[in-house]
Protein backbone atom coordinates (compact mmCIF):
# COMPACT_ATOMS: atom_id res chain seq x y z
CA UNK A 1 0.00 0.00 0.00
CA UNK A 2 1.00 3.61 -0.46
CA UNK A 3 1.47 6.21 2.26
CA UNK A 4 -1.56 8.49 2.50
CA UNK A 5 0.40 11.80 2.12
CA UNK A 6 2.05 10.54 -1.09
CA UNK A 7 -1.28 9.32 -2.45
CA UNK A 8 -2.98 12.66 -1.72
CA UNK A 9 -0.09 14.55 -3.33
CA UNK A 10 -0.27 12.43 -6.49
CA UNK A 11 -4.07 12.75 -6.75
CA UNK A 12 -3.84 16.51 -6.20
CA UNK A 13 -1.47 16.84 -9.15
CA UNK A 14 -3.69 14.64 -11.34
CA UNK A 15 -6.82 16.66 -10.63
CA UNK A 16 -4.98 19.87 -11.46
CA UNK A 17 -3.80 18.27 -14.72
CA UNK A 18 -7.40 17.33 -15.53
CA UNK A 19 -8.48 20.94 -15.15
CA UNK A 20 -10.42 20.93 -11.88
CA UNK A 21 -11.34 24.46 -10.80
CA UNK A 22 -9.39 26.22 -8.06
CA UNK A 23 -12.50 26.40 -5.87
CA UNK A 24 -13.05 22.66 -6.26
CA UNK A 25 -9.44 21.95 -5.36
CA UNK A 26 -9.77 24.05 -2.21
CA UNK A 27 -12.74 21.88 -1.18
CA UNK A 28 -10.90 18.61 -1.94
CA UNK A 29 -7.81 19.71 -0.04
CA UNK A 30 -9.92 20.57 2.98
CA UNK A 31 -11.48 17.09 2.90
CA UNK A 32 -8.06 15.46 2.52
CA UNK A 33 -6.75 17.32 5.58
CA UNK A 34 -9.70 16.06 7.63
CA UNK A 35 -9.15 12.55 6.33
CA UNK A 36 -5.44 12.64 7.16
CA UNK A 37 -6.23 13.74 10.74
CA UNK A 38 -8.66 10.81 11.02
CA UNK A 39 -5.95 8.38 9.85
CA UNK A 40 -3.36 9.91 12.18
CA UNK A 41 -5.69 9.62 15.19
CA UNK A 42 -5.87 5.89 14.50
CA UNK A 43 -2.16 5.43 13.88
CA UNK A 44 -2.72 4.52 10.22
CA UNK A 45 0.07 5.69 7.93
CA UNK A 46 -0.83 3.80 4.74
CA UNK A 47 -4.02 4.34 2.82
CA UNK A 48 -6.84 1.89 3.51
CA UNK A 49 -10.20 2.17 1.75
CA UNK A 50 -11.92 0.61 4.76
CA UNK A 51 -10.56 3.30 7.09
CA UNK A 52 -11.45 5.99 4.54
CA UNK A 53 -15.03 4.71 4.34
CA UNK A 54 -15.24 4.68 8.14
CA UNK A 55 -14.28 8.37 7.99
CA UNK A 56 -17.03 8.98 5.42
CA UNK A 57 -19.56 7.24 7.65
CA UNK A 58 -18.55 9.40 10.62
CA UNK A 59 -18.28 12.67 8.68
CA UNK A 60 -21.74 12.24 7.17
CA UNK A 61 -23.42 11.23 10.42
CA UNK A 62 -24.05 7.66 9.31
CA UNK A 63 -23.54 7.55 5.54
CA UNK A 64 -24.46 3.90 5.07
CA UNK A 65 -27.55 4.15 7.24
CA UNK A 66 -28.70 7.13 5.18
CA UNK A 67 -28.01 5.17 2.01
CA UNK A 68 -30.29 2.36 3.14
CA UNK A 69 -32.99 4.83 4.12
CA UNK A 70 -32.70 6.78 0.90
CA UNK A 71 -31.94 10.05 2.72
CA UNK A 72 -28.47 10.84 1.36
CA UNK A 73 -27.78 14.50 0.64
CA UNK A 74 -25.53 15.79 -2.17
CA UNK A 75 -22.75 16.64 0.28
CA UNK A 76 -22.82 13.06 1.62
CA UNK A 77 -22.24 11.75 -1.90
CA UNK A 78 -19.41 14.22 -2.45
CA UNK A 79 -17.70 13.00 0.73
CA UNK A 80 -18.05 9.41 -0.46
CA UNK A 81 -16.51 10.47 -3.75
CA UNK A 82 -13.45 11.83 -1.91
CA UNK A 83 -12.70 8.40 -0.41
CA UNK A 84 -13.65 6.45 -3.54
CA UNK A 85 -11.42 8.63 -5.72
CA UNK A 86 -8.43 7.97 -3.46
CA UNK A 87 -9.14 4.25 -3.66
CA UNK A 88 -9.35 4.35 -7.46
CA UNK A 89 -6.15 6.36 -7.76
CA UNK A 90 -4.33 4.01 -5.40
CA UNK A 91 -5.43 0.98 -7.43
CA UNK A 92 -5.15 2.29 -10.98
CA UNK A 93 -3.16 5.52 -10.93
CA UNK A 94 -6.04 7.31 -12.65
CA UNK A 95 -9.25 9.16 -11.81
CA UNK A 96 -12.16 6.98 -12.88
CA UNK A 97 -15.95 6.99 -13.01
CA UNK A 98 -16.11 10.71 -13.36
CA UNK A 99 -19.54 10.95 -14.99
CA UNK A 100 -18.06 11.91 -18.38
CA UNK A 101 -16.11 14.84 -16.94
CA UNK A 102 -12.85 13.45 -18.36
CA UNK A 103 -14.29 13.54 -21.87
CA UNK A 104 -14.97 17.27 -21.67
CA UNK A 105 -11.37 17.81 -20.50
CA UNK A 106 -9.81 16.03 -23.47
CA UNK A 107 -7.70 18.22 -25.71
CA UNK A 108 -5.18 17.90 -28.48
CA UNK A 109 -4.76 14.58 -30.31
CA UNK A 110 -7.07 12.72 -27.93
CA UNK A 111 -10.02 15.02 -28.50
CA UNK A 112 -9.39 15.02 -32.25
CA UNK A 113 -9.31 11.22 -32.32
CA UNK A 114 -12.65 10.95 -30.49
CA UNK A 115 -14.21 13.57 -32.78
CA UNK A 116 -13.08 11.68 -35.89
CA UNK A 117 -14.36 8.44 -34.37
CA UNK A 118 -17.79 9.96 -33.84
CA UNK A 119 -17.80 11.30 -37.41
CA UNK A 120 -16.94 7.79 -38.59
CA UNK A 121 -19.90 6.36 -36.67
CA UNK A 122 -22.27 8.96 -38.11
CA UNK A 123 -21.07 8.17 -41.62
CA UNK A 124 -21.76 4.49 -40.91
CA UNK A 125 -25.40 5.38 -40.20
CA UNK A 126 -25.45 4.76 -36.44
CA UNK A 127 -28.11 6.53 -34.38
CA UNK A 128 -27.34 9.80 -32.63
CA UNK A 129 -27.63 8.14 -29.20
CA UNK A 130 -25.14 5.41 -30.17
CA UNK A 131 -22.70 7.97 -31.57
CA UNK A 132 -22.93 10.01 -28.38
CA UNK A 133 -22.58 7.00 -26.06
CA UNK A 134 -19.68 5.42 -27.95
CA UNK A 135 -17.97 8.79 -28.17
CA UNK A 136 -18.30 9.28 -24.43
CA UNK A 137 -16.98 5.81 -23.62
CA UNK A 138 -14.15 6.14 -26.13
CA UNK A 139 -13.29 9.44 -24.44
CA UNK A 140 -13.06 7.68 -21.09
CA UNK A 141 -10.61 5.20 -22.57
CA UNK A 142 -8.55 7.93 -24.26
CA UNK A 143 -8.47 9.88 -20.99
CA UNK A 144 -7.17 6.75 -19.26
CA UNK A 145 -4.42 6.30 -21.84
CA UNK A 146 -3.44 9.92 -21.18
CA UNK A 147 -2.24 8.87 -17.72
CA UNK A 148 0.11 6.33 -19.33
CA UNK A 149 1.68 8.17 -22.25
CA UNK A 150 -1.27 8.49 -24.60
CA UNK A 151 -2.65 6.42 -27.47
CA UNK A 152 0.78 6.07 -29.05
CA UNK A 153 1.82 3.91 -26.09
CA UNK A 154 -1.34 1.77 -26.13
CA UNK A 155 -0.59 -1.95 -25.81
CA UNK A 156 -2.07 -5.07 -24.26
CA UNK A 157 -0.83 -4.12 -20.79
CA UNK A 158 -2.51 -0.72 -20.95
CA UNK A 159 -5.77 -2.26 -22.14
CA UNK A 160 -5.56 -4.82 -19.35
CA UNK A 161 -5.10 -2.02 -16.83
CA UNK A 162 -8.16 -0.22 -18.22
CA UNK A 163 -10.25 -3.40 -18.06
CA UNK A 164 -9.23 -3.79 -14.42
CA UNK A 165 -10.86 -0.43 -13.67
CA UNK A 166 -14.24 -1.87 -14.67
CA UNK A 167 -14.37 -4.17 -11.65
CA UNK A 168 -17.58 -3.54 -9.72
CA UNK A 169 -19.66 -2.35 -12.66
CA UNK A 170 -22.81 -4.20 -13.66
CA UNK A 171 -22.30 -6.78 -16.40
CA UNK A 172 -24.21 -4.83 -19.02
CA UNK A 173 -22.15 -1.73 -18.27
CA UNK A 174 -18.90 -3.66 -18.71
CA UNK A 175 -20.20 -5.17 -21.93
CA UNK A 176 -21.14 -1.74 -23.30
CA UNK A 177 -17.81 -0.17 -22.36
CA UNK A 178 -15.81 -3.00 -23.93
CA UNK A 179 -17.89 -2.86 -27.12
CA UNK A 180 -17.23 0.88 -27.38
CA UNK A 181 -13.51 0.46 -26.74
CA UNK A 182 -13.32 -2.35 -29.29
CA UNK A 183 -15.10 -0.18 -31.87
CA UNK A 184 -12.80 2.76 -31.15
CA UNK A 185 -9.64 0.63 -31.39
CA UNK A 186 -10.85 -0.81 -34.69
CA UNK A 187 -11.18 2.74 -35.99
CA UNK A 188 -7.91 3.87 -34.41
CA UNK A 189 -6.04 0.93 -35.92
CA UNK A 190 -7.34 1.72 -39.40
CA UNK A 191 -6.41 5.38 -38.81
CA UNK A 192 -2.87 4.46 -37.79
CA UNK A 193 -3.26 5.68 -34.21
CA UNK A 194 -2.63 2.32 -32.50
CA UNK A 195 -1.16 -1.03 -33.38
CA UNK A 196 -3.64 -3.54 -34.75
CA UNK A 197 -2.66 -6.01 -32.03
CA UNK A 198 -4.40 -3.80 -29.45
CA UNK A 199 -7.78 -4.85 -30.80
CA UNK A 200 -7.06 -8.47 -29.95
CA UNK A 201 -6.25 -7.51 -26.35
CA UNK A 202 -9.81 -6.38 -25.60
CA UNK A 203 -11.51 -9.31 -23.85
CA UNK A 204 -14.98 -10.51 -24.72
CA UNK A 205 -17.56 -9.94 -21.98
CA UNK A 206 -18.80 -13.21 -20.53
CA UNK A 207 -22.48 -13.55 -21.28
CA UNK A 208 -23.60 -15.98 -18.59
CA UNK A 209 -25.35 -13.29 -16.57
CA UNK A 210 -27.38 -12.10 -19.54
CA UNK A 211 -29.84 -14.90 -19.04
CA UNK A 212 -31.25 -13.63 -15.78
CA UNK A 213 -34.96 -12.88 -15.71
CA UNK A 214 -35.80 -9.17 -16.10
CA UNK A 215 -37.10 -7.47 -12.97
CA UNK A 216 -40.79 -6.64 -12.88
CA UNK A 217 -43.18 -4.90 -10.51
CA UNK A 218 -46.32 -6.45 -9.17
CA UNK A 219 -49.36 -4.65 -10.71
CA UNK A 220 -50.44 -3.75 -7.19
CA UNK A 221 -47.08 -2.07 -6.57
CA UNK A 222 -47.45 0.04 -9.69
CA UNK A 223 -50.91 1.09 -8.51
CA UNK A 224 -49.56 2.03 -5.09
CA UNK A 225 -46.78 4.10 -6.67
CA UNK A 226 -49.24 5.98 -8.87
CA UNK A 227 -51.62 6.56 -5.95
CA UNK A 228 -48.75 7.95 -3.84
CA UNK A 229 -47.89 10.72 -6.31
CA UNK A 230 -48.97 14.18 -5.19
CA UNK A 231 -50.92 15.36 -8.23
CA UNK A 232 -51.62 18.76 -6.68
CA UNK A 233 -47.95 19.53 -7.27
CA UNK A 234 -46.75 20.47 -10.79
CA UNK A 235 -43.90 17.97 -10.59
CA UNK A 236 -46.33 15.33 -9.37
CA UNK A 237 -48.53 15.93 -12.41
CA UNK A 238 -45.52 15.49 -14.66
CA UNK A 239 -44.25 12.36 -12.92
CA UNK A 240 -47.72 10.79 -12.89
CA UNK A 241 -48.07 11.28 -16.65
CA UNK A 242 -44.56 9.97 -17.35
CA UNK A 243 -45.02 6.81 -15.28
CA UNK A 244 -48.42 6.16 -16.87
CA UNK A 245 -46.99 6.47 -20.37
CA UNK A 246 -44.40 3.81 -19.57
CA UNK A 247 -46.62 1.53 -17.48
CA UNK A 248 -49.59 1.60 -19.87
CA UNK A 249 -48.02 2.07 -23.31
CA UNK A 250 -44.51 0.70 -22.79
CA UNK A 251 -42.66 3.75 -24.07
CA UNK A 252 -38.95 4.01 -23.48
CA UNK A 253 -37.69 6.80 -21.26
CA UNK A 254 -35.78 8.42 -24.12
CA UNK A 255 -38.93 8.53 -26.25
CA UNK A 256 -40.88 10.17 -23.43
CA UNK A 257 -38.17 12.79 -22.96
CA UNK A 258 -38.46 13.62 -26.66
CA UNK A 259 -42.26 13.64 -26.89
CA UNK A 260 -43.54 16.79 -28.58
CA UNK A 261 -46.99 18.36 -28.81
CA UNK A 262 -47.20 17.45 -32.49
CA UNK A 263 -46.93 13.74 -31.58
CA UNK A 264 -50.42 13.79 -30.04
CA UNK A 265 -53.51 13.35 -32.22
CA UNK A 266 -56.08 14.43 -29.65
CA UNK A 267 -59.07 14.19 -31.96
CA UNK A 268 -58.10 10.68 -33.05
CA UNK A 269 -57.00 9.54 -29.58
CA UNK A 270 -53.62 8.47 -30.96
CA UNK A 271 -49.99 8.99 -30.10
CA UNK A 272 -47.24 8.85 -32.73
CA UNK A 273 -43.70 8.09 -31.60
CA UNK A 274 -40.49 7.98 -33.61
CA UNK A 275 -38.37 5.59 -31.58
CA UNK A 276 -34.88 6.76 -30.71
CA UNK A 277 -33.59 3.18 -30.68
CA UNK A 278 -34.94 1.93 -34.01
CA UNK A 279 -35.95 5.07 -35.89
CA UNK A 280 -39.35 3.48 -36.57
CA UNK A 281 -42.53 5.55 -36.33
CA UNK A 282 -45.20 3.74 -34.34
CA UNK A 283 -48.81 4.57 -33.54
CA UNK A 284 -50.27 3.88 -30.10
CA UNK A 285 -53.77 4.30 -28.69
CA UNK A 286 -54.09 7.28 -26.37
CA UNK A 287 -55.82 5.59 -23.46
CA UNK A 288 -58.23 7.67 -21.39
CA UNK A 289 -56.25 7.81 -18.15
CA UNK A 290 -53.01 8.49 -20.03
CA UNK A 291 -54.50 11.26 -22.17
CA UNK A 292 -56.08 13.08 -19.26
CA UNK A 293 -52.90 12.80 -17.17
CA UNK A 294 -50.89 14.45 -19.96
CA UNK A 295 -53.55 17.16 -20.40
CA UNK A 296 -53.62 17.85 -16.66
CA UNK A 297 -49.85 18.35 -16.66
CA UNK A 298 -49.85 20.56 -19.74
CA UNK A 299 -52.67 22.80 -18.54
CA UNK A 300 -51.96 22.98 -14.82
CA UNK A 301 -48.37 21.90 -14.20
CA UNK A 302 -46.08 22.57 -17.13
CA UNK A 303 -43.91 25.71 -16.86
CA UNK A 304 -44.43 28.41 -19.47
CA UNK A 305 -42.01 27.55 -22.24
CA UNK A 306 -41.77 27.64 -26.02
CA UNK A 307 -40.01 24.24 -26.04
CA UNK A 308 -41.77 21.75 -28.33
CA UNK A 309 -41.14 18.93 -25.85
CA UNK A 310 -44.09 18.16 -23.59
CA UNK A 311 -42.19 17.18 -20.44
CA UNK A 312 -39.78 19.68 -18.91
CA UNK A 313 -37.43 20.06 -15.99
CA UNK A 314 -38.96 22.29 -13.32
CA UNK A 315 -35.75 23.78 -11.94
CA UNK A 316 -33.78 26.50 -13.67
CA UNK A 317 -32.77 26.39 -16.38
CA UNK A 318 -36.26 25.24 -17.31
CA UNK A 319 -36.22 23.16 -20.47
CA UNK A 320 -36.41 19.61 -21.82
CA UNK A 321 -34.66 16.69 -20.18
CA UNK A 322 -31.28 15.82 -21.64
CA UNK A 323 -30.71 12.40 -23.17
CA UNK A 324 -28.40 11.61 -20.23
CA UNK A 325 -31.28 11.90 -17.73
CA UNK A 326 -32.86 8.46 -17.43
CA UNK A 327 -35.77 9.48 -15.15
CA UNK A 328 -34.73 6.70 -12.77
CA UNK A 329 -34.97 8.96 -9.73
CA UNK A 330 -38.61 9.79 -10.48
CA UNK A 331 -39.73 6.20 -10.09
CA UNK A 332 -37.54 5.49 -7.05
CA UNK A 333 -38.72 8.65 -5.27
CA UNK A 334 -42.41 7.79 -5.56
CA UNK A 335 -41.81 4.09 -4.82
CA UNK A 336 -40.27 5.06 -1.49
CA UNK A 337 -43.18 7.38 -0.70
CA UNK A 338 -45.53 4.47 -1.43
CA UNK A 339 -43.41 2.19 0.81
CA UNK A 340 -42.79 -0.15 -2.10
CA UNK A 341 -39.50 -1.98 -1.44
CA UNK A 342 -36.60 -0.84 -3.61
CA UNK A 343 -33.45 -2.94 -3.36
CA UNK A 344 -30.26 -3.63 -5.27
CA UNK A 345 -31.37 -7.24 -5.82
CA UNK A 346 -33.67 -6.21 -8.63
CA UNK A 347 -33.57 -3.47 -11.19
CA UNK A 348 -36.00 -0.68 -10.47
CA UNK A 349 -35.52 1.85 -13.24
CA UNK A 350 -38.15 3.04 -15.67
CA UNK A 351 -37.32 0.17 -18.02
CA UNK A 352 -38.58 -2.30 -15.42
CA UNK A 353 -42.08 -0.89 -15.95
CA UNK A 354 -41.87 -1.99 -19.58
CA UNK A 355 -41.02 -5.53 -18.45
CA UNK A 356 -43.98 -5.37 -16.08
CA UNK A 357 -46.31 -4.44 -18.93
CA UNK A 358 -44.88 -7.28 -21.01
CA UNK A 359 -45.77 -9.86 -18.36
CA UNK A 360 -49.37 -8.65 -18.33
CA UNK A 361 -49.66 -9.65 -22.00
CA UNK A 362 -48.13 -13.07 -21.51
CA UNK A 363 -44.77 -11.95 -22.87
CA UNK A 364 -46.00 -12.20 -26.48
CA UNK A 365 -46.74 -8.73 -27.82
CA UNK A 366 -45.47 -7.17 -24.59
CA UNK A 367 -47.59 -4.06 -25.06
CA UNK A 368 -44.38 -2.31 -25.89
CA UNK A 369 -43.84 0.46 -28.36
CA UNK A 370 -41.13 -1.49 -30.22
CA UNK A 371 -43.46 -4.40 -30.93
CA UNK A 372 -46.83 -4.63 -32.60
CA UNK A 373 -49.14 -3.21 -29.97
CA UNK A 374 -51.95 -5.56 -28.88
CA UNK A 375 -55.23 -4.24 -30.13
CA UNK A 376 -57.00 -4.19 -26.82
CA UNK A 377 -60.24 -2.19 -26.67
CA UNK A 378 -59.22 1.46 -26.72
CA UNK A 379 -60.86 3.79 -24.25
CA UNK A 380 -60.75 7.17 -25.98
CA UNK A 381 -60.12 10.40 -24.16
CA UNK A 382 -63.85 10.98 -24.38
CA UNK A 383 -64.32 14.13 -26.43
CA UNK A 384 -62.42 16.36 -28.77
CA UNK A 385 -61.62 18.86 -26.07
CA UNK A 386 -61.99 22.07 -28.12
CA UNK A 387 -60.91 24.16 -25.15
CA UNK A 388 -57.71 22.15 -24.83
CA UNK A 389 -56.54 21.94 -28.41
CA UNK A 390 -55.25 25.32 -29.55
CA UNK A 391 -53.78 26.66 -32.73
CA UNK A 392 -53.36 25.23 -36.17
CA UNK A 393 -50.65 22.84 -34.99
CA UNK A 394 -53.01 21.35 -32.40
CA UNK A 395 -50.69 22.20 -29.53
CA UNK A 396 -52.00 22.32 -26.00
CA UNK A 397 -51.45 25.47 -24.03
CA UNK A 398 -49.11 25.20 -21.10
CA UNK A 399 -50.19 26.10 -17.60
CA UNK A 400 -48.42 28.42 -15.18
CA UNK A 401 -46.89 25.76 -12.92
CA UNK A 402 -43.24 26.17 -12.02
CA UNK A 403 -42.93 24.64 -8.58
CA UNK A 404 -41.15 21.41 -7.82
CA UNK A 405 -37.85 19.75 -8.35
Amino acid sequence: MVALPALVSGLDAELVRLGYKDSTMVWYRGCWRRLQKYFAARGAEEFSLDVAMAWVDQACGGFFGKEQAGTLKPNDIYMFRVAAMLGEYAAHGAVLRRYNRSVSKLDGPGAEAVARFQAHLRAAGLSASTVRTYGTLAGEFVAFTGTRGGLACCDANMIGAFVATLAGYQFKTVEQKLCAVRSFLRFASADGLVDGACLEAVPAARSARQARIPSVWDPGEVTRILDAIDRDNPCGKRDYAIILLIARLGLRGVDIRRLEFADFDWAGNRLFVVQAKTGDRVQLPLLKEVGWAVIDYIRHGRPDSDCPQVFLRHLAPIGPFSDQEHLHGILVKHARVAHVPVSEKRRHGMHSLRHTLATQFGGRHAGRADRRHPRAPVRPVGRRLPEVVAGAAGQVRAGPGRAGV
